[in-house]
């Protein structure tokens, strides 16, 4: 197990260029199998889950190069659906939380689909009763074999139809659109995700031959298509980085330019960041974020305290409320942080607390931060990452911290967050890998 070693208190000056978006890239990954033909996708991530995800594809027998630094070509024209319903296989989609956009594009193409209950962060229940109800709309067959821990899901076709989600998941919502861009008929999708990366899933597959409208809406119509062929693509830059960006210079008093952020891809983000006070300047397509020597959470327009809530899109990301909750402990204010959607992802706030946190764990789901106004600094601490998002808001309060932090399990950070510690050790950190 690695961890990192932080020596807080500097800070960082420069220009930095967020990665790839990781939740793309997994949908984008997914999608070649819809095609025997060539797929050539440009600003791929290095990280953990992305390559991870690429390597299960090698296995089933994709062809996949790397033409470039970021860029790869898939290629599945040569599936072995045999090795699908391996221990192998099941071991492997166990452990990775994108596994499960699978089942969509191997029913659509190959009518069968086997699928472990996905892995990926320790973050409470992430059901998958959207993908498996929204499948089995389009006429697919399942049933769960309890001794192997897997669903068996077959399809001798699929049928299009109209279908109103529960949710608007969004790995929900694109298995959905693999699998029925290739089901007979129309299907129409109402309470639809409609995230960038869901829209630029869409925008992929009409480039290879999808019938799909309503894109960026919550209403999608996909016109279903006898084949699909090989296309180009190329992924967002991650929207979570640039929020993790954002907080780092916030946090460290330190003044960055986030290079080529996409920024009508955003969203509210950079809005939900001023609610916390800081000032969040846009350069055609960059964020200038000024060093802050004090930031003053906002109130609402009663006098009531602030609340910063997760929602689906066009709402905030829920990958952003752990840097957003770090971010407040030193403004000046007090703040209510609302994860909705995920009920253990503030069990992490504990650390922070022994780092001298002022933080009230109010239930799985809601936690007041009572900021410091920076009148004393959070020391340094031993903690363990839990997952993606909780790690790298540990790494950003070590980075503001007194003293020496150290940060175990860096795997979860590395799963989401490319050459992390290179990147910021170039524009000034303290970070050693050991």
């Amino acid at each position: 197990m690695a961890s990192f070693v932080i020596e807080g208190g500097y800070k960082l000056h420069g220009d930095i260029y967020p990665q790839g978006a990781k939740n793309e890239m997994l949908q984008i990954i997914c999608a070649t199998l819809l095609t025997g033909d060539k797929v050539t996708v440009h600003n791929v991530p290095d990280i953990l889950d992305v390559n991870n995800l690429i390597q299960l594809l090698r296995e089933m027998g994709v062809k996949i190069s790397k033409e470039g630094m970021d860029t790869y070509s898939f290629q599945a024209d040569d599936v072995d659906i045999r090795y699908l319903e391996s221990d192998d296989f099941i071991k492997k989609c166990s452990s990775l939380r994108g596994s499960v956009m699978l089942i969509g594009p191997l029913l659509a193409r190959f009518g069968k689909a086997v699928i472990s209950k996905p892995g990926g962060d320790k973050i409470g229940r992430r059901r998958i009763d959207t993908h498996l109800i929204g499948i089995q709309n389009l006429g697919a067959q399942f049933e769960y074999d309890e001794k192997r821990g897997v669903y068996v899901i077959t399809a001798g076709h699929l049928e299009g139809t109209y279908m109103l989600l529960d949710e608007a998941s969004v790995t929900g919502t694109a298995n959905i659109v693999m699998a029925a861009c290739m089901a007979k008929g129309r299907t129409i999708i109402y309470n639809a995700a409609c995230e960038p990366y869901l829209q630029q899933l869409c925008m992929l597959l009409n480039r290879m031959g999808a019938k799909i409208s309503g894109i960026a809406s919550n209403l999608l119509v996909i016109d279903g298509v006898e084949s699909l062929h090989g296309a180009e693509h190329r992924v967002l830059p991650d929207m979570i980085e640039v929020g993790s960006f954002i907080g780092m210079a916030a946090m460290t008093g330190s003044e960055i330019t986030i290079k080529n952020v996409s920024r009508g891809n955003l969203g509210i983000i950079l809005d939900s960041f001023r609610r916390l006070g800081i000032n969040v300047e846009e350069d055609e397509d960059d964020i200038i974020v000024p060093a802050h020597e004090h930031y003053q959470i906002e109130s609402f327009i009663d006098g009531s305290i602030m609340t910063i809530s997760d929602a689906p899109w066009p709402g905030l990301t829920p990958d952003l409320l752990s840097v957003m909750l770090v971010v407040a402990t030193q403004a000046k204010g007090s703040v209510l942080i609302h994860q909705k959607m995920f009920e253990s992802r503030l069990f992490f706030v504990d650390k922070l607390i022994d780092m001298g946190a002022q933080i009230i764990l109010c239930d799985p789901h809601r936690a007041v931060v009572i900021g410091h106004d920076r009148q004393f600094r959070l020391k340094g601490g031993n903690m363990t990452s839990p997952d993606i998002r909780a790690g790298i808001a540990l790494l950003i309060a070590a980075m503001s911290a007194d003293g020496i932090s150290r940060i175990h399990n860096i795997e979860q950070i590395d799963r989401g967050y490319q050459d992390i510690e290179k990147r910021l050790n170039a524009i000034g950190a303290r970070i050693t890998r050991m």
